[in-house]
C-alpha cells in the first residue's frame, strides 16, 4: 500500500514590519522620482509657456513691434515692481508699440470657469476706442467637438476684432442695438461661448480702470 507524500511545510509567514518598511521604501523611492522628473521638466514646461504666450500676445495686439509688461500695484500699472517683490503675486498685462513708438493696445490675460473646467484666454484691448482688437483661449478642456470650438473656430473667434466693450452674447443671426459689441453663441456650446464674453467682460471690469488710466498717461507724452 503506496502512502502519500508528507505535505510540504508551510513558507515563513513575512514579519509584519518587513512588509510595512518595503513599502516604505518604495513610496520614497517612488516621491524621489517624480521630484527628480518635475525638476528636470520644469524648465522647458515653463520656457515652452512663456513661448507660447509671446505668441498669443502678437497674435491679439495684431503683430506689434514690441510689448512691454505692466504690473498692478496699489490699483495702478508700473513697469516696474517693489523692491523684493514677485512678479507671479501680481496681476499683469501687456502693453504693445507699433514701430513708430505708439501704443497700440493692451493684451490681458483672463480666466474662469467654463462648462467642463477653467477657461484660460488673452485678448487685446484698445482702451481708446474701448474694443477688442482680437482674442485666443489659451488653455480649456471644454467638450471636444462643440465646446472646443472656442478656441478652433476662426470665424467665431474673428468676430471679437473691432467689437466694442461690454461684450453681449447673441443668438446666431440676431442683431444687437448700435454701438454695442455683439457676440453669437456657438449652437451646441452656448455655455462655453457665452463663458467667454463673460470673462472678457469680467477682466475689464477688474482691470479696466486701470488700464484706461495708464493709457491716458502714455497718450500725453
Amino acid at each position: 500500500m503506496t502512502t502519500a507524500p508528507p505535505p510540504p511545510p508551510a513558507p515563513p509567514e513575512t514579519p509584519a514590519w518587513r512588509l510595512i518598511s518595503t513599502l516604505a521604501v518604495a513610496g520614497t523611492l517612488s516621491g524621489l522620482l517624480l521630484v527628480f522628473v518635475f525638476q528636470a521638466t520644469a524648465p522647458a514646461i515653463a520656457a515652452y509657456k512663456a513661448k507660447m504666450l509671446r505668441l498669443a500676445v502678437h497674435e491679439v495686439l495684431g503683430g506689434p513691434e514690441r510689448y512691454d509688461t505692466l504690473y498692478l500695484v496699489d490699483g495702478e500699472f508700473t513697469p516696474d515692481l517693489p523692491d523684493g517683490a514677485i512678479a507671479k503675486d501680481f496681476k499683469r498685462v501687456f502693453l504693445g508699440y507699433g514701430e513708430d513708438g505708439r501704443p497700440v493696445g493692451f493684451a490681458i490675460e483672463a480666466a474662469a470657469p467654463g462648462f467642463q473646467d477653467t477657461v484660460k484666454l488673452i485678448f487685446g484691448f484698445d482702451a481708446a476706442k474701448k474694443q477688442i482688437l482680437g482674442m485666443k483661449v489659451l488653455e480649456s478642456k471644454e467638450t471636444p467637438g462643440l465646446g472646443d470650438k472656442i478656441e478652433l473656430d476662426r470665424e467665431w473667434i474673428d468676430q471679437f476684432k473691432g467689437a466694442r466693450t461690454p461684450l453681449v452674447a447673441r443668438k446666431p443671426g440676431t442683431d444687437t442695438a448700435e454701438g454695442e459689441g455683439g457676440i453669437d453663441t456657438i449652437t451646441g456650446a452656448t455655455i462655453s461661448s457665452k463663458a467667454v464674453i463673460r470673462i472678457i467682460n469680467g477682466a475689464l471690469k477688474d482691470l479696466g480702470p486701470a488700464v484706461e488710466t495708464y493709457a491716458a498717461g502714455e497718450a500725453k507724452r
